[in-house]
């Protein structure tokens, strides 16, 4: 490892609040212009909707454009102000496109609309109310052993999160057999919770391989703006390695991130590999306690005060 290095994670859907990006929105031109480029391209107000109360924000196809919209200003902000610039990159689910763009391998624009419609196809990939996501929180959890403890259940593992928690995707009306079995299966006298999560759809699950054909063709559509020599520098949480190829092989690897797991431990694990300094860049700071779980130090930037006193 080479202790001059640094990487940069960003995390995903689940982070978004109201007022995200704001402070970098009033205080960095470099930031604004993010956002109006975001407007812009998208056609609707996305600080706007970012900034105020507006009950879109949780809807998938708007959040997913607006987070990584909010992260990508914050970034952009804190290089044009500190010339930041790191070494390597990382994001979990929604985060990996942030990263791409961020490591100059997909461009802004055709990011936001690469999500958008992803978020889209998300949405529509299960019916309302049929899909459900809960994290399972344990201590040393068996991966392997939770997946056979779930075999013949609508469920998959769509986030392999630390070696305490993991998160399972599918069908709602399984989950509470789900609960029953895994609670069962835990080790005698070894506490388990389980977290029914907010969400709208079975993400990284089975029920997403429906979609695949569509999203391929979303990717397809901006093969030639991918600069695929720069994603080796970015995690895939598809593989829980850098990204390696060329265009075809980072577009199956997208495409394959909606109906598997999000190897996100292995992806903080390289990553650490790799630098001696993490910085977490968004909404909300999930990924900080992850790296806890590795014995890493990651610093958390969710606000423009936050990045003052980290780089100034």
């Amino acid at each position: 490892m080479n202790n001059n290095k640094t990487a940069l994670v960003f995390p995903g859907q689940g982070t978004q609040r109201p007022g995200m990006g704001r402070d970098f929105y009033d205080n960095i031109p470099v930031s604004r212009n993010t956002f109006e480029e975001a407007s812009q391209t998208l056609g609707w107000d996305v600080a706007a909707l970012c900034f105020g109360d507006d009950e879109r924000l949780d809807l998938t196809e708007y959040a997913q454009p607006c987070i990584l919209a909010t992260e990508i200003a914050m970034y952009r902000g804190i290089a044009s102000l500190y010339g930041f610039e790191p070494d390597y990159f990382g994001g979990h689910s929604l985060g990996e496109y942030t990263a791409l763009v961020a490591a100059g391998v997909i461009p802004f624009s055709d990011a936001l609309k690469t999500v958008q419609a992803r978020g889209r196809l998300m949405q529509q990939a299960s019916p309302p109310g049929t899909g459900g996501m809960a994290a399972v929180i344990a201590e040393h959890l068996d991966i392997d052993g939770i997946a056979k403890t779930l075999e013949g259940l609508p469920l998959d593992v769509a986030n392999i999160n630390s070696s305490d928690q993991v998160v399972i995707s599918g069908r709602a009306d399984s989950m509470d057999i789900a609960q029953i079995r895994l609670e069962q299966a835990a080790k005698t006298g070894q506490p388990l919770r389980f977290v029914r999560l907010n969400v709208s759809a079975p993400f990284h699950s089975r029920f997403m391989l429906g979609i695949k054909d569509a999203f391929k063709n979303v990717l397809d559509s901006i093969s030639g703006a991918l600069n695929p020599d720069t994603a080796g520098r970015v995690t895939s949480n598809y593989t829980g390695g850098f990204h390696s190829g060329g265009t075809a092989k980072l577009i199956e690897s997208l495409v394959a991130q909606l109906s598997n797991s999000v190897k996100w431990r292995e992806n903080m694990q390289a990553l650490a590999d790799k630098a001696s300094q993490i910085y977490e860049v968004g909404p909300n700071r999930p990924l900080k306690r992850f790296f806890t779980d590795i014995g890493v130090n990651c610093r958390s930037i969710t606000s423009f005060a936050a990045a003052k006193r980290e780089f100034a």
